[in-house]
């Protein structure tokens, strides 16, 4: 039995090492993700439009940003986690928004997700070159969504993506309902390349700048 107890030791040791070593904690990378979009609307003007229509997340340190870009429209979101501020670019039909938030207001844009929970399946799939783990998330409003994620990449800015913070990996593969519109994001490159700092850079002109409340009251959103 003494000599049993080590060699356990030994196993449980070489196991976890193992899986730490295969987990990968990150603080800059790309991903690139494609959308594919379908609908039951007999008009599939704008599902046509943004189908195909890419979205990027560029992580550095405390700094993220996230970027989609289609036919019709380009929008950015630029997010300093050490101080919960951010900026929302908005490019369609011409105009040229930019929308500044302080943390208060970036919370109260993504409230919905606040308290989401995450149910691992049986189910896995490789996606750009990473196994990926199926999970079902769950709102508070009982809203559900499929992710597929990686264990193996932990990002050290947990709150690049609201919905995402307490997910226990990287989100390749997801499915969310807007509207009538089903959209699906597969991520197709992820990249640990370092990450140009002038990614994060606010335009300091050639945007119509408004606050939070204001971009609110624009879209109709109740306060």
């Amino acid at each position: 039995m003494t000599r049993i107890a080590p060699l356990l030791l030994l196993a449980v040791f070489l196991i976890s090492a193992v899986m730490v070593q295969g987990q990968r904690k990150v603080s800059e990378m790309t991903v690139t993700y494609t959308a594919s979009i379908s609908s039951d609307n007999k008009e599939p003007a704008i599902s046509d439009a943004f189908d195909g229509a890419t979205t990027t997340v560029y992580l550095k340190g405390s700094l993220s940003r996230t970027e989609m870009v289609s036919t019709l429209a380009t929008f950015v979101t630029i997010h300093d986690a050490k101080n919960g501020t951010a900026v929302s670019l908005r490019e369609t039909s011409g105009q040229k928004l930019l929308i500044r938030m302080n943390a208060d207001d970036w919370k109260d844009r993504n409230k919905r997700y606040d308290g989401i929970t995450f149910t691992d399946t049986n189910e896995t799939k490789k996606i750009a070159g990473y196994n990926c783990i199926k999970s079902v998330a769950k709102l508070s409003d009982g809203t559900t969504f499929t992710v597929y994620y990686t264990p193996d990449i932990i990002p050290e800015n947990r709150d690049y993506d609201y919905q995402f913070r307490t997910l226990p990996g990287f989100p390749l593969e997801y499915e969310l309902e807007m509207g009538s519109y089903h959209v699906k994001y597969t991520a197709t490159q992820v990249n640990f390349s370092p990450v140009p700092a002038s990614r994060f850079d606010i335009p300091k002109s050639g945007y119509r700048e408004m606050t939070y409340e204001e971009s609110n009251k624009l879209r109709g959103v109740k306060q």
